[in-house]
């Protein structure tokens, strides 16, 4: 049954988009204890999620592919299903509880009719705990060959569609059937999820809109992602149409999964570029804060399953075969290379390297074989075919130049080759080459080391004594994901071929107690963190990021693949007019602090003078005998007394307090007076000014203010650190204090902030025998916080006798220390105008004012 709200949001997304076609009837709910499940999918709130279905921990995994096997007895017209046991999906499952329930949500390798798929769909459920999608062919062909295949494989391996001849440029029907097929994935997890307990976990490039659907559907889903291929530069990134909306469905997630530091440093940056968002280290976890929400990075490689190859490595056909790959390079040492066929994977660099090493070292020739097992290609198109004749190619003039009748330097093998085979060439190759130009992981050399471990039964066949010490050699590209985990490998350049050549000849000469001290270390840790170590780790992870989900507010925000939710403190509500203008005409003594920015003047606005509505409704406020109102702004003093020279009894406070006076006729009092280091920091600020193209000075009276917001995001934002460490040497010894804002170094004297004038005010009301019993205070930006803070502390101190009605409020949806929110300028000036209207004395034309506060409420 598909999703009503997914339907509207792909709609929104994607406009005309590809027809879909109904899915059988929806699969009842995987339930653990008795219960009743409406057919729909109940309310769209987010904060009414459906019910909560029991004690036993599940867990939902989320892939292209189902890990089964299928085949249909066309004569019988029957379907045959199986386990696929080296799938990693399945291999996850062992670092999870026994008590765990797993689901899996995914395709089959194969189509199956329409009229057969409720049964099939049934019966998989019930045997396996897998869901089919059944994306429609058309569907599926753009979706995986097209979109996946074609666009976003070759992007994550930095290979752009220069020119037709060398790749596919964007086509937006592509991207349509990527949203559509993403779309029915969607549908599917929905008929199972309990949303309140189970984790999702979402697997690969394929789905990363996904999440924008689970979570417009549910807001507090537990949602993990874990990318398997590589995560390209901004530089890269950036050039795919859809950026923005595949980054925000990845921001979706809770928990969001990199094999290394690198991609998910790539993925950083393109959060910062492209939406603006910085991230930080949390007591050793790195996180971003998207609308209320911190989304987690997760810096772990997948790792192998253990006991799956070492039963493979026991079986007597591995034994076989061992012994005939010993017996035909006997005299000869072996390096092998086991890659899938594609561009990507070197083969042809590899084979370039070994040729340069059999032409440098005569006494090579002959002694020395590479076997090269080629695994089938998982896409078809012009590259693979050029990729695989370069293949033949250069290993035939290796053979012709350098073999003889009873040796051939390069033995390639393209063909399906089973498990016990590879096995077998592991367990005998003295040196494992993987000389990838770009690859998310590649676990060859994991199961390499483990192969040359051995095993009793594998030591017999060999002829190697059980005590003999282990040895292995690696030759890793440094371009792979395995890469930075083993660090006993030699790691090359595959690009320099003369490189590589040294890197085998170093490994094959290198004396046996370096080879066993390296094999040693890489054995520690390939045992250590295996599959089962990857799922335990990133599920422990994903559960720690979900356990705030329901101490916080959720909204949804945001049309078709740009939704996201803002999550806020339960307490956190939006300010009502009413509630607030009851509270106003029963109080006697106001004090009301309003930011100038963004408050009372839009921040997009070019003009920064105030409107003749906006001075007109401050006049009347601050005009009241009962009201002590301010104006509480970054902005210098003088701009603010000519823009607000009209309201003759409002209070000014400049340069976040630094100037402040109480109305138009008093004198300007300076909070602090020493400025003596203004002279030490400008040299500092031009010096990084000059160094940092886009950057400038805003000299303050009282402060200076150094902006990157024009430079380059990570360039800006590697000076500001420099600059505020800097700045915080030279200014050790001086009253000043230096902080970083948003695209902003700012120094200015110690003690001043906002939060200084409200409690000076306050204090000043407390003093003169009239505390106040009403206290507003609306900002919208960083600095507004040592208000809403200051306010909240002053009013809660023993001379305050009777606590007054307090209301902090910021501007915009977003995490604060207010308590109330209003969601823009219009919201404020309308607030306004009805404390406006019932002071004392009236605004002019209070009739006007009246039927617009009336309108309000």
């Amino acid at each position: 049954m598909p999703s009503r709200s997914c339907a509207n949001l792909l709609d929104m997304a994607s406009g005309d988009i590809l027809d879909i076609p109904q899915t059988p009837r929806a699969l009842p709910r995987v339930m653990t204890v008795p219960g009743i499940i409406a057919d729909g999918y109940g309310s769209n709130d987010g904060d009414s999620d459906s019910m909560s279905s029991s004690c036993r921990e599940r867990k939902i995994v989320v892939a292209n592919m189902l890990p089964l096997h299928a085949r249909r007895d066309t004569a019988a017209k029957k379907w045959f299903f199986s386990l696929d046991e080296d799938s990693l999906l399945l291999q996850l499952k062992d670092g999870f509880s026994p008590e765990t329930e797993v689901v899996y949500v995914g395709s089959l390798k194969v189509d199956v009719e329409p009229s057969e798929q409720e049964e099939v769909a049934q019966r998989l459920l019930e045997e396996f705990k897998c869901v089919p999608t059944f994306v429609p062919h058309d569907i599926q062909d753009k979706f995986y060959h097209g979109f996946c295949k074609q666009q976003l494989w070759p992007l994550f391996h930095y290979m752009l569609p220069m020119c037709p001849d060398h790749g596919d440029r964007f086509d937006r029907q592509l991207w349509q059937a990527y949203v559509s097929a993403n779309k029915i994935f969607a549908d599917k997890v929905m008929e199972v999820v309990n949303p309140e307990d189970d984790y999702i976990w979402i697997q690969d490039y394929h789905l990363m809109v996904l999440p924008t659907f689970l979570r417009k559907r549910y807001h507090r889903v537990k949602l993990g992602f874990f990318l398997h291929s590589p995560f390209p530069s901004s530089e890269i990134y950036r050039t795919l149409p859809v950026r923005d909306e595949i980054l925000k469905g990845l921001l979706n997630c809770d928990l969001i999964g990199f094999h290394t530091f690198d991609y998910a440093r790539h993925f950083l940056s393109c959060c910062s570029r492209m939406l603006g968002l910085d991230y930080e280290s949390k007591r050793g976890h790195i996180g971003l804060d998207y609308f209320g929400r911190t989304v987690y990075i997760k810096i772990l490689p997948v790792g192998i399953h253990m006991g799956r190859l070492e039963s493979v490595m026991n079986l007597s056909s591995t034994f076989d075969k061992a012994k005939e790959v010993q017996e035909q390079f006997k005299g000869k040492k072996v390096i092998l290379g086991v890659d899938d066929m594609d561009i990507f994977k070197g083969i042809s660099l590899k084979l370039l390297a070994f040729e340069y090493l059999l032409q440098q070292d005569q006494d090579l020739q002959g002694k020395l074989v590479l076997v090269q097992i080629v695994n089938p290609a998982r896409s078809s198109g012009k590259d693979v075919q050029e990729a695989r004749k370069e293949t033949y190619s250069t290993a035939e003039r290796i053979n012709q130049i350098y073999g003889r009748s009873n040796y051939e330097p390069v033995v390639l093998i393209d063909r399906p080759v089973p498990r016990y085979e590879k096995t077998a060439y592991y367990a005998v190759a003295e040196c494992c080459l993987v000389n990838a130009v770009r690859d998310g992981m590649n676990l060859v050399p994991y199961k390499y080391i483990v192969c040359r471990q051995g095993s009793p039964g594998m030591d017999e066949a060999m002829g190697i004594k059980t005590d003999s010490p282990r040895t292995s050699m690696l030759v890793v590209s440094e371009f792979i994901g395995c890469s930075p985990s083993l660090s006993g490998a030699i790691r090359v350049n595959p690009w320099d071929i003369e490189a590589v050549a040294e890197a085998l000849n170093v490994a094959i000469t290198m004396s046996d107690s370096e080879k066993q001290l390296r094999h040693e270390k890489h054995y520690r840790y390939v045992s250590s963190h295996d599959v089962a170590y990857w799922a335990r780790s990133f599920m422990q992870d994903l559960e720690r990021a979900c356990k705030d989900h329901y101490s916080k507010r959720c909204w949804g925000i945001g049309l078709g693949l740009g939704f996201r939710v803002i999550a806020l403190s339960p307490s956190f509500r939006k300010l009502s007019i009413d509630h607030m203008v009851s509270s106003y005409r029963r109080t006697q003594r106001r004090a009301i602090f309003l930011d100038y920015d963004g408050t009372v003047v839009p921040q997009s606005s070019l003009i920064k003078a105030p409107s003749a509505e906006v001075l007109t409704l401050l006049n009347a406020l601050s005009s009241d005998p009962k009201n002590t109102v301010y104006i509480v702004s970054g902005r210098g003093r003088m701009s603010l007394s000519e823009w607000l020279s009209p309201c003759e009894r409002l209070g000014i406070a400049a340069e976040h307090g630094y100037f402040i006076r109480g109305s138009k006729t008093a004198d300007w009092e300076c909070l602090a007076s020493d400025l003596e280091w203004k002279p030490i920091v400008e040299p500092v600020m031009k010096l990084y000014t000059e160094a940092t193209d886009g950057s400038y000075i805003e000299p303050k009276e009282s402060a200076l203010v150094w902006h990157h917001h024009d430079a380059d995001p990570d360039f800006g934002s590697c000076q500001a650190k420099e600059l505020l460490d800097h700045l915080e040497t030279v200014l050790a010894n001086e009253p000043a204090v230096v902080k970083r804002g948003q695209h902003i170094v700012e120094v200015k004297p110690q003690g001043v902030t906002k939060g200084l004038v409200a409690q000076k005010v306050l204090s000043m009301m407390v003093d003169s025998g009239k505390p106040p019993d009403f206290v507003m205070c609306i900002g919208d930006d960083r600095s507004d916080e040592d208000m809403f803070e200051s306010i909240l502390s002053s009013v809660s101190s023993p001379s305050v006798t009777a606590a007054p009605d307090i209301f902090a409020c910021t501007v915009g949806q977003k995490p604060s220390k207010a308590k109330y929110y209003l969601d823009d300028t219009a919201d404020v000036l309308r607030l306004l105008r009805g404390l406006a209207n019932a002071s004392c004395p009236k605004p002019r034309h209070t009739a006007q004012f009246q039927v617009a506060f009336d309108s309000v409420l």
